[in-house]
């Protein structure tokens, strides 16, 4: 049994359970034939008969014929019939979409995350949300809307160098920020990022009832308005379980994450289906309304190495260790990429691809040793 390190400000058991493969049976189709024998027939030769006057005495015996029909059997091959893969919304697994709204890009929109930035709105509105740690010991979020959309958004902040690589991979995606220091803008501008600041987007502005700058706002509909030709629809980030397939892992009430100087926990809530979010020991609450909840949390833990202007670089390229909550369940994980474009991998320990429910996931990217898997309560 596995139990993740935890740092000493963590006291609890976490519980780990192998995933079971599947086994896939094949068959192949047989074909007979069928054999004929010739019939065979002897006649004996008559002696000769004896007189005094000799005449040749000729006896023609016609050789008996037999014919066997042929039979011949004919094996039809059989018939395999492979249904189209159902269609589904890239970023949430969720069937059958809208083909006008699943064919639009990606909408990335980074999100204030200090004291005077909350509420923030727009979390349960987006497919996927994730949480870095920046500067100060602070964390900011990046929601990414593609299924739907909120009005407002906010509010909005700058970007880090960490963006770049850590959303290439969803092929060019729009990029909503307040903007940043040369390093960053440069970075982003040269990136496949398709950068909607308020300097190329007139449609941010300012709320009245905070103060600069956590009072930058705009509305996804509007932001979507400025997607160039050259935008490609969003790429699939994560793998779904379909229908009502039952989740892997063991039954955990959730997690206690420490994001530097941020606490976070997720709880499990069976009646809702949904993990719902806690944050330096309140209720996070979503300024459209309702507290903060997920159908999947995904936590990647991450090597953060020194950035520019005092801001942690996360590592997103390469491998580490994963704790994933979905369902209910917990299941311990690895997560693996090989380069910016490439999404990332999740693979459980015993080899399986992990699969989300269908639905909405918010992704942590605390550093190694702050994760505590809580056991079912």
């Amino acid at each position: 049994m596995y139990s993740p390190r935890i740092t000493s400000k963590f006291r609890a058991t976490i519980v780990v359970v192998a995933l079971v493969g599947g086994l896939v049976a094949c068959s192949d189709g047989e074909q007979s034939a069928d054999t004929t024998e010739a019939a065979t027939t002897t006649t004996a030769r008559p002696k000769p008969a004896t007189t005094t006057t000799t005449e040749q005495s000729t006896t023609t015996t016609a050789a008996p014929t037999t014919t066997a029909a042929e039979s011949t059997t004919t094996v039809e091959p059989a018939t395999t019939t492979t249904l189209p893969a159902v269609p589904i919304y890239p970023l949430t697994g969720v069937e059958n979409p809208d083909p006008v709204i699943a064919a639009r890009p990606a909408l990335v929109v980074k999100i204030d995350n200090a004291p005077a930035a909350r509420p923030q709105t727009g979390f349960n509105a987006a497919d996927i949300v994730y949480e870095e740690i920046i500067n100060d010991n602070f964390t900011r979020f990046a929601m990414v809307f593609q299924s739907q959309g909120s009005n407002p958004v906010g509010p909005i902040r700058s970007g880090r160098l960490q963006d770049v690589d850590l959303f290439t991979a969803y092929n060019r995606p729009l990029f909503a920020w307040s903007g940043g220091n040369g390093t960053v803008t440069n970075a982003i501008n040269n990136s496949e990022l398709i950068n909607i600041g308020p300097n190329r987007a007139a449609v941010y502005f300012r709320s009245k009832d905070r103060k600069a700058p956590h009072n930058l706002y705009s509305n996804t509909d509007a932001l979507w308005t400025y997607t160039p030709l050259y935008a490609a629809p969003a790429t699939q980030q994560f793998s779904y379980r379909k229908g009502f397939t039952a989740a892997a892992g063991v039954p955990s009430a959730g997690a206690a994450i420490a994001l530097d100087s941020i606490d976070v926990r997720w709880d499990w809530n069976a009646e809702l289906g949904l993990y719902l979010r806690t944050m330096e020991k309140k209720p996070h609450m979503d300024g459209a309304g309702g507290q903060v909840s997920t159908n999947n949390v995904v936590i990647l833990a991450m090597t953060y190495l020194p950035g520019i202007s005092g801001s942690p670089d996360a590592q997103t390229i390469g491998s580490g260790e994963a704790f994933v909550l979905t369902g209910g369940n917990y299941i311990h994980a690895t997560w693996s990429r090989a380069d910016k474009n490439t999404p990332f991998t999740l693979t459980a320990d015993d080899g399986s691809l992990v699969l989300l429910q269908p639905g909405r996931t918010f992704v942590e990217l605390p550093r190694i040793n702050n994760t505590l898997v809580l056991p079912a309560g």
